[in-house]
């Protein structure tokens, strides 16, 4: 009995060192973005979409479920329709969490099932097409910060105060993105009582962008980190023909929302070099002996 209790509180200094020593995290801290900036600061209007009427007020108990108050549920429709007689209207629905994330259960094959839609088919991960043009490299990151290129790319917001409050600004992406690395989105149909719905989304978590909840846990509870987040960006939409059209149309939008949706979440280079949030751990680190 004795030696069991000796070896068992001998156990629990060596994991208590062990975690110190290799710098292990195993309980998170919230992380804002700068200036604590809200998804509903996302603009209302791009150079091919306009916000129709307001933004969804989500009463209390919803709210209570969705467990996050960082919300945005809004409504755009195309400025310049292919078919003027028939504008395609999506439905843009944005979360953020941070911290204590222990599951990540708000996804439409789970919520519109619940809710009596059936499901048609098996959901596809496929790629955006998002225009890279505007991107560039920013040779100021290290490549250890870069993903499997080891760079971090900057795309430019638009130059008219009509579409952002931060004209020509430029915004660091996630870190797996790049012109040969789209991001990519998990889509769904499903069936209605009068259309069929499409559904898509991603997440951002920790700097870089995810398909799959479960990619979503495993980067949220990476050990080396002392922070942790997650953006889940969804576009909803009944007024298309096709899921190739609705692919087409999330990536139009994405394209020209994609810095502005950065700029609501973490710049995560400055989080790892210590720069943001004050006081970060990593701030006063040195950098020769950071694993």
């Amino acid at each position: 009995m004795v030696a069991a209790t000796v070896m068992l509180l001998f156990g629990a200094v060596a994991i208590g060192a062990m975690i110190r020593v290799r710098g292990i995290h195993l309980k998170k801290t919230p992380i804002y973005p700068a200036e604590n900036r809200q998804l509903s600061n996302l603009p209302t209007e791009t150079e091919s979409w306009i916000r129709v009427g307001s933004d969804y007020v989500e009463p209390a108990e919803i709210l209570e479920v969705l467990g996050t108050e960082n919300y945005l549920t809004r409504q755009y429709t195309e400025k310049h329709p292919k078919n003027p007689d028939r504008p395609v209207m999506i439905q843009v629905h944005g979360a953020y969490y941070t911290g204590g994330i222990d599951t990540v259960p708000h996804v439409p094959e789970r919520c519109f099932v619940g809710g009596g839609l059936q499901q048609s088919s098996s959901s596809i991960v496929l790629p955006l097409d998002i225009d890279p043009s505007g991107w560039a490299e920013d040779r100021s990151v290290p490549e250890e910060f870069g993903g499997e290129s080891k760079k971090v790319y900057t795309t430019r917001l638009s130059n008219d105060r009509a579409y952002t409050d931060a004209p020509g600004m430029r915004v660091r992406l996630p870190r797996n993105v790049g012109p040969s690395e789209p991001i990519s989105m998990r889509f769904s149909e499903f069936i209605g009582q009068e259309r069929t719905i499409y559904a898509g989304y991603f997440f951002i978590a920790n700097g870089q962008t995810k398909a799959n909840a479960n990619d979503v846990r495993a980067l949220a509870f990476n050990l080396d980190d002392d922070y942790s987040y997650y953006l889940k960006i969804q576009i909803n939409t009944n007024a298309v023909d096709s899921l190739e059209e609705f692919i087409e149309v999330s990536g139009s939008f994405i394209s020209e929302m994609l810095g502005e949706i950065m700029r609501c979440v973490p710049d995560w280079t400055d989080v790892q070099r210590g720069d943001y949030p004050p006081d970060n751990p990593k701030r006063n680190q040195d950098p020769k002996t950071d694993s």
